[in-house]
């Protein structure tokens, strides 16, 4: 199978947008272990890794939280904070330390609201790391429960 890099927003927007996007961004850090946020928090910032890794995760009852996905090295953690009601649909724990650039929600949504065209260009670079999840998403649940483990066969 073949895999496409999820859209990095140093490589998704304009030098301008991006620009002033990380004119705005601080730099923190994550010890290994450090929930970022959990499911049905409020969304209120987000983050682009520059090292480490972060699993996304989604509690399941009366089981241990079910890993996602793995966050690496320019990925987005966080989308929720751009669409109402702004909470968050999964968790992220911080898998190994982890350095990133944090951004303040309510700021950037401003922003957006102030210049339609990093509006659009922000909009279509989370749209475009969503449609790469759930694509990834979608192949493993078909690595889960495709034709072997469906109990068809052919």
């Amino acid at each position: 199978m073949t895999t496409t890099p999820t859209p990095s927003m140093l490589r998704a927007l304009p030098a301008e947008y991006r620009e002033r996007l990380l004119s705005t961004a601080r730099t923190v850090s994550f010890p290994e272990g450090t929930r970022l946020f959990e499911e049905g928090g409020h969304a209120d910032r987000f983050w682009i890794v520059r090292t480490g890794t972060v699993e996304l995760d989604m509690r399941v009852p009366g089981r241990r939280a079910a890993v996602i996905e793995t966050l690496r090295h320019n990925d987005l953690i966080g989308w929720s904070w751009l669409f109402t009601p702004h909470v968050w649909h999964l968790g992220a724990e911080a898998t190994t330390p982890v350095r990133a650039y944090e951004f303040d929600a309510t700021a950037i949504r401003a922003m957006c609201h102030d210049d339609p065209g990093l509006d659009h260009a922000v909009t279509q670079w989370v749209g475009d790391v969503l449609a790469h999840r759930l694509r990834s998403a979608r192949t493993r649940l078909l690595d889960l429960y495709g034709p072997c483990g469906s109990g068809i066969h052919a």
